[in-house]
C-alpha cells in the first residue's frame, strides 16, 4: 500500500454533507495514522470540524491551502473544487462520483438505479477504496467543547425527558408543517411531562414562532424556543444532551446522529435512495409510501409541484407521537 504523508479532503458544503465525511476522515486516519490530514470547506462550516482530532489544519475558500499534497480527495467535485485542486501541487487525485444521472432518472421518471439504499458515506469511501481505505462501520463524529457543553447544561432538568425538535430545512418540501409539529407536541405533552427544545437557525425563527403560536396555552411552558439563538456547535451540545430527536431531512438530523440518540425522521419529497438517512445511528423513518410524485427533487423544492403536499400532510401525527412516547417511556 502506498504511503501518503500529506492529504487534503475537500467538501465545501453543507452541514449534513460535511458531517457525513467524518467516517471517511477517521478511516483515512486509521489507514495512514502518521499522515497530515487537512480539510477545505466554506467558512460557515469550519466549526463543525474545528475539534476533530483527525485534522491538522482547516482551510476555506477565502484562505485556501497552498501546500503540496500526496493525495487530494475531492468530495465536492464541482467547478470550485476543481479550480482549487488546479492551484495545488498534487501527486494523486480522487473524486466522489455523484452519479447525478441516477438522481435525474429517479426524480423525472421514478426509475431507481441505486439498488440498495447505500449511504452517501459509503459512496464517499468508494473514492478511496482502491487506495486500501475501508469503512470501519462506525457512525459520524462531532466534538463539542467544554464551553459548548456548559452552554447547554442549564436547559436540562434531570427529572424530565427532553425531545429536540429540528423543524427546519432549506426547502419547503422537506419541512413538515409547523401546525403539524404543534399537534405532535400537544399529543406528547398530554401523555408525559416532556420538555421540547425547538432548534434551528435564524432563518428558521418564523417557523418556530408558528409552532409556538399553534400550541395550546397549557403546552407552551414546556417548549423552549431556541431557534436563531444558538451557534451551530451550541446547537450540537443541546442535541448531545437530548433524549430523542424529531427531525426533518436536514443537516441537524445528521448532527444529532453523531450522539447516538434515537432519531424520528420525517421524509417528504426526500427519498432514502439518495443516501441521506442517519448513518449507523438508531432511527425510525416516517414517509408516505406509494406516492407517484415522490421524489420530486433530490434537494427539495420551494413549493409542492402538485399543490397537495401529501408527502408531508399525510404523515400520521398520532403514529409519530406514539412511537416517540414508546421510546421515551
Amino acid at each position: 500500500m502506498q504511503q501518503h504523508k500529506k492529504i487534503l479532503v475537500i467538501r465545501l458544503s453543507s452541514i449534513g454533507d460535511i458531517i457525513l465525511t467524518t467516517p471517511l476522515l477517521r478511516s483515512i486516519h486509521n489507514t495512514w495514522p502518521e499522515a497530515q490530514i487537512d480539510y477545505c470547506t466554506k467558512l460557515p462550516f469550519v466549526s463543525l470540524l474545528a475539534s476533530n482530532p483527525r485534522l491538522s489544519a482547516i482551510y476555506t475558500l477565502e484562505h485556501p491551502p497552498t501546500d503540496s499534497y500526496d493525495l487530494v480527495v475531492d468530495l465536492q467535485n464541482n467547478l470550485r473544487s476543481h479550480a482549487l485542486v488546479r492551484s495545488l501541487s498534487v501527486q494523486r487525485l480522487v473524486h466522489y462520483r455523484k452519479a447525478n444521472w441516477k438522481k435525474w432518472l429517479l426524480v423525472q421518471w421514478k426509475i431507481n438505479l441505486y439498488g440498495s439504499c447505500r449511504s452517501v458515506v459509503e459512496r464517499y469511501l468508494d473514492a478511496v477504496k482502491e487506495l486500501g481505505v475501508s469503512d470501519d462501520l462506525q457512525g459520524c463524529e462531532l466534538y463539542t467543547s467544554p464551553e459548548q457543553k456548559a452552554f447547554a447544561q442549564p436547559y436540562f432538568v434531570e427529572s424530565r425527558k427532553t425531545l429536540a425538535l429540528c423543524f427546519g430545512a432549506n426547502h419547503f418540501t422537506k419541512r413538515y408543517p409547523p401546525q403539524g409539529f404543534a399537534a405532535i407536541i400537544s399529543l406528547l405533552l398530554k401523555e408525559m411531562p416532556l420538555q421540547v427544545l425547538l432548534l434551528g437557525g435564524k432563518e428558521d425563527a418564523s417557523q418556530a414562532t408558528e409552532i409556538m403560536n399553534s400550541l395550546p396555552d397549557a403546552s407552551r411552558s414546556m417548549v423552549v424556543n431556541l431557534a436563531g439563538r444558538c451557534s451551530l456547535m451550541q446547537t450540537a451540545a443541546l442535541l448531545e444532551r437530548s433524549d430523542a430527536v424529531l427531525s426533518n431531512d436536514t443537516g441537524l438530523m445528521h448532527m444529532a446522529s453523531t450522539f447516538g440518540h434515537k432519531l424520528f425522521v420525517l421524509f417528504g419529497s426526500s427519498s432514502a435512495a439518495f443516501g441521506f438517512l442517519p448513518y449507523h445511528a438508531p432511527y425510525e423513518l416516517f414517509e408516505v409510501e406509494g406516492l407517484r410524485c415522490r421524489p420530486c427533487s433530490h434537494i427539495g423544492r420551494d413549493r409542492c409541484p402538485k399543490g397537495h403536499f401529501r408527502c408531508m400532510n399525510d404523515l400520521s401525527q398520532s403514529l409519530i407521537a406514539t412511537r416517540i412516547l414508546h421510546h421515551l417511556k
